[in-house]
């Protein structure tokens, strides 16, 4: 009789852990997509200047609020993986010309040149020179949608193939990219220069390009001749501070670092006869221990050690590290510079974002934009669930580079009244 009158209750335990399982549940995906996550404008680090008001002015993306897509968006997490496997939505097919520079070393190197879809809102002829991510190339979505939409706001692109990136193009030196070489870049901006006489340059790169191009500027200031302006988007300034980080569980950052390891060895070993072959300069260096610790590697930093650093003779890692990175020439850049980190990029540490607001805080033509979400060149924009085709930061570079352009378009201008008006006695 008891356990007849028990049985009624047991639906309601039953129940009750249902519902607890559900709030559990809603738990989690609240606090994995970052639904609470409040959006706005992004944070800016900048002097008051002149160029800083015109600037904010003229862009109204930096003060207007960026709303990632409802759902997802919110999660760094979820932004770089869609980047990562996805790439872009729909993105279109932009037609260029493949050259080839020959360089000192015997290495090939190759960038994509498009033309311009419509003539430029100021009427200047202007080349946006373009450094891709790590392993990255002119073919990769995002890089092929930003050009497209340059194209049609009336800029020429020359995108350089990082060496070895390319799966159909051989090398022809036993060397390929590495976290600072600016020699390729620096072959394409001098193939620019002297092809393009009358052309204004604008410098642009990304994660590890954005290293590149700001070590490229602030190598020489002979470099930044032309140049109107530089533009650094989710680049992490040190890989000697960022080493530590990455080898760190916080945010995933290991799994990221195995994830971009196991990429880059398929890379290196699919040029493995042009790099270990017998006779080849690097092979004399490497030993037979250092490959076999290649084919073992679990990060970046084994395979640096083990085999990018000697394409350039560094005794050690630390070494490569600190000579590479763009830290050490940031504060000879003079032209005006824009750096972009989101906040909640899963490989940039967030201790690493003090080295950009501390350059703004000691230079005036620095201004630094730091979005709540956006993860690593994500920056999807979209309702609720679909991204669209283009992306925040797709929008916010073509329309910091029309701002630049237009402010230096402003200056000639005066310079030439200036001149032109009679000296008074």
């Amino acid at each position: 009789m008891s356990a007849m009158l028990e049985t009624p209750e047991m639906p309601a335990v039953f129940d009750g852990m249902k519902l607890a399982a559900v709030a559990a549940a809603l738990y989690i995906i609240v606090r994995c997509l970052n639904l609470k996550s409040p959006t706005g404008p992004p944070e800016l680090v900048f002097q008051d200047t002149a160029l800083a008001r015109f600037l904010l002015k003229s862009c109204p993306l930096l003060t207007k609020e960026y709303i990632p897509p409802l759902i997802w968006g919110k999660s760094g997490h979820i932004q770089t993986a869609l980047y990562g496997k996805m790439g872009r939505v729909s993105a279109p097919h932009p037609c260029g010309i493949r050259k080839y520079l020959m360089m000192p070393d015997g290495a090939t190197a190759t960038f994509d040149l498009f033309e311009p879809l419509t003539e430029h809102c100021t009427g200047d002829n202007v080349t946006m020179v373009i450094c891709p991510g790590i392993a990255n190339h002119s073919e990769k979505q995002y890089i092929r949608t930003f050009v497209d939409y340059a194209q049609k706001n009336g800029y020429r692109c020359s995108v350089l193939n990082h060496l070895g990136a390319l799966p159909n193009i051989e090398l022809t030196s036993p060397r390929m990219f590495t976290y600072g070489c600016t020699w390729e870049f620096g072959a394409m901006v001098s193939y620019i220069k002297k092809t393009f006489l009358q052309t204004k340059l604008i410098v642009v790169g990304f994660s590890l390009g954005g290293n590149i191009v700001c070590k490229y500027l602030g190598e020489a200031l002979a470099n930044q001749e032309r140049v109107i302006c530089g533009v650094s988007v989710c680049q992490g300034y040190s890989a000697s501070r960022a080493q530590e980080t990455f080898l760190q569980w916080d945010q995933c950052r290991r799994l990221y670092n195995f994830l971009m390891a196991d990429n880059m060895k398929k890379i290196i070993l699919s040029h493995r006869q042009a790099i270990f072959g017998d006779g080849n300069k690097v092979n004399e260096i490497l030993e037979d221990m250092d490959i076999s610790r290649l084919y073992t590697a679990t990060s970046l930093m084994q395979i640096d050690d083990t085999v990018m650093r000697k394409f350039h003779g560094y005794q050690s890692l630390q070494e490569y590290y600190e000579a590479e990175s763009c830290i050490r020439y940031l504060h000879n850049i003079r032209v005006p510079l824009i750096l972009v980190n989101a906040v909640d990029d899963p490989l940039v540490h967030d201790s690493l974002l003090s080295i950009p607001k501390t350059l703004a805080g000691n230079k005036e033509n620095v201004m630094v934009v730091l979005p709540l979400h956006g993860g690593h060149l994500g920056f999807f924009e979209g309702a609720v669930l679909f991204p669209e085709p283009l992306t925040w930061m797709d929008k916010l570079l073509v329309q910091y580079s029309n701002a630049i352009c237009q402010w230096e378009r402003n200056k000639s201008q005066c310079s030439d009244v200036a001149q032109a008006e009679p000296e008074h006695e």
